[in-house]
């Protein structure tokens, strides 16, 4: 939002919310009752390709988005270092708006305009005075336009809220007021119209003006220079005529500079070139990729988790993942990336953030978790994380920590495998599970002397029942077959089997079912250890969350969720990661090994690292 809304700030169709896409309905059945009542030579193909073109908008920006989220989290060529906030990704998750204004005005003008409905497929002439147009009017109107939005009241009323994205994403150029977007338009429409009116319009050149606009925008706001050098020493005026994103880029972060579209020419005829412009062209094609000091390995979850990646949907991924009725759309694609991913042979880079100095990177197994289980899939995957742990090695990270089922006992042994493989490694190799200990053991209620046990026996089932034993908290369990094999790694306390389940507090794993939920008192605490949650079977009990922990303030450019943790939560491995980088502690936490749980805990929260809330 502007610092202070002007008229006409808001779409009018903001209060429909996700609903939004309704107001098209008409329009585009009218298109398609027309396609099957009239004959071949009636058909409007302006009107019919309206809706195509509007979907391929939405995923040209996609693409822009997803290669500008991968390539910055590289840092190759990337311009700015700072990095973005889930406040700038709600404030740009309204980005379709300008797609839908576009869609309506086409449906306007192809019913108003008959010249609509005859255009050929091509003119070269419609072609060369759409791009006249544009280089003369509108772009000379355009940097005007845009030195008077700068002018404290209207940018202070419209265009701040643009300016609020300093790292600039493709799909920040689209985000402003809806009366801005109408002032663009009406610029836009010089070429469409004048083209229209004169009778050169095509479809080449209605369609194409758009796609250009689109192109230049998501190229001009990507944060990473990628245009290279030989066009512009071919070509020396071709810097007047086509800017870079390193050009752009100026503009957000000095705001005083910079203000042309797409040809830099005005703004080198009235002298408001930044100075350091091509400075900052030749230092960003220079920058090379990040050699990250942790890197977190992940994987994908749930065929639907691909979208939930910061390199998928912006506005999913900054939510934790639930269902929803409209992932059941792309349900298709989902299930299509669980077929490809079997022959995707290697990880793949999906956010970096930084923690004061340490380079913080997120890898993903391009493995879903049902594929985890199959027996004939462990092989690999193993050969995946293998892989992953000598590139992080060569890199020369300091710490990689295994996320989800990439530590399992049964896949590698908790890591195990790797660190009796090479001896030498430089890269600590971290599981989490001392954290992982710590939380739960912090999570129980103060003056709790007895805990109901419930779960998949695990090195970290083992280690938490250990040291519940410790703290002199009673352990009781569903099963006799879990007491015998539970008492056998407790020194103190004892593990009972429960008979009555009237306790309140119950740490559960894998394997806990909705009966026994529903066997426990109402307002059980249900606190869990697994790296996934458990279904909630009760309305009238509590959930914690799996183990995580809140990110401090400090940790920046965390802008999307791990899967259903809340917003800047970490899973317990991602944090115990960081914790062995920041200390410095040289150990590897895998495989039978357990770091000490008070130290890890204690350097948790000394570091900003707080607990997380009950889960609703």
């Amino acid at each position: 939002m502007a610092t202070k809304p002007g008229l006409l700030t808001d779409w009018p169709w903001k209060p429909l919310g996700s609903f939004k896409y309704i107001i098209l309905a008409p329009w585009a059945m009218h298109s398609f009752y027309s396609l099957a009542t009239k004959g071949k030579n009636e058909l409007d193909f302006t009107n019919l390709l309206i809706l195509p073109f509007l979907l391929s908008r939405a995923l040209h920006n996609q693409i822009w988005i997803s290669i500008s989220r991968h390539r910055t989290a590289q840092g190759k060529n990337r311009i700015v270092d700072r990095g973005i906030e889930f406040e700038q990704v709600d404030r740009e998750s309204n980005w379709d708006d300008q797609i839908l204004l576009t869609g309506i005005l086409s449906y306007v003008i192809s019913s108003t305009v008959s010249a609509t409905s005859t255009l050929p497929a091509w003119r070269t002439d419609g072609a060369v005075i759409t791009a006249l147009l544009h280089a003369g009017p509108v772009e000379y109107l355009y940097y005007w336009l845009h030195r008077a939005l700068h002018h404290h009241y209207l940018y202070s009323r419209y265009h701040s809220h643009h300016h609020s994205s300093i790292v600039t994403e493709p799909i920040s150029s689209v985000i402003h007021p809806f009366a801005e977007h109408i002032a663009y338009f009406l610029l836009f429409a010089i070429p469409l119209l004048g083209t229209l009116f004169n009778g050169t319009a095509s479809l080449a050149s209605l369609f194409g003006y758009i796609t250009y606009i689109d192109l230049m925008n998501n190229m001009g706001h990507c944060n990473f220079e990628f245009i290279p050098k030989w066009p512009f020493s071919i070509f020396p005026p071709l810097k007047y005529f086509m800017y870079t994103p390193s050009f752009h880029s100026l503009h957000h972060t000095q705001f005083r500079s910079n203000y042309s579209l797409f040809m830099p020419l005005y703004d080198y005829i009235h002298g408001t070139t930044d100075k350091s412009t091509d400075a900052l062209y030749e230092s960003s094609l220079e920058r090379r990729p990040e050699s990250p000091d942790v890197v977190h390995l992940t994987h994908l979850t749930t065929p639907e988790s691909v979208f939930h990646l910061p390199v998928g949907f912006a506005s999913f991924a900054s939510r934790p993942q639930e269902s929803k009725w409209s992932t059941c759309f792309m349900w298709p694609l989902s299930w299509l990336s669980v077929m490809l991913s079997v022959i995707y042979d290697g990880t793949f880079l999906v956010e970096r953030n930084l923690l004061g100095k340490l380079k913080l990177q997120t890898w993903t197994v391009p493995r879903y978790s049902i594929q985890y289980a199959l027996k004939w899939q462990g092989q690999g995957i193993n050969t995946l994380i293998e892989e992953a742990i000598i590139e992080a090695d060569v890199r020369g990270s300091k710490v990689i920590s295994l996320g989800l089922l990439n530590q399992s006992e049964e896949l590698n042994r908790s890591g195990g495998i790797f660190i009796e493989r090479y001896p030498k490694l430089k890269t600590k190799v971290v599981d989490g599970s001392s954290l992982a200990v710590a939380i739960v053991l912090n999570s129980i209620p103060k003056g709790t002397t007895e805990i109901l046990f419930r779960g998949a026996l695990s090195k970290l089932a083992f280690a938490i029942v250990s040291a519940l034993s410790h703290h002199g908290i009673q352990v009781a369990t569903f099963y006799e077959t879990e007491m015998l094999k539970l008492s056998a790694t407790t020194e103190e306390g004892e593990v009972v089997v429960s008979k009555s389940y009237t306790q309140n507090v119950w740490i559960v794993g894998d394997g806990l079912s909705k009966d026994e939920q529903l066997k426990a008192p109402k307002g059980t605490l249900f606190i869990p250890f697994s790296h996934f949650p458990p279904k909630k079977a009760r309305d009238d009990a509590l959930y914690c969350h799996t183990p995580s922990m809140i990110a401090p303030p400090s940790l920046r450019n965390l802008h999307s969720c791990e899967n259903w943790l809340p917003r800047r939560a970490m899973s317990a491995a991602r944090v115990a990661g960081i914790l062995h980088a920041l200390e410095g502690w040289d150990v590897h936490e895998c495989g039978a090994s357990v770091f000490d749980v008070d130290k890890i805990w204690e350097a948790a929260i000394r570091h900003g690292f707080r607990p997380t809330t009950i889960s609703k």
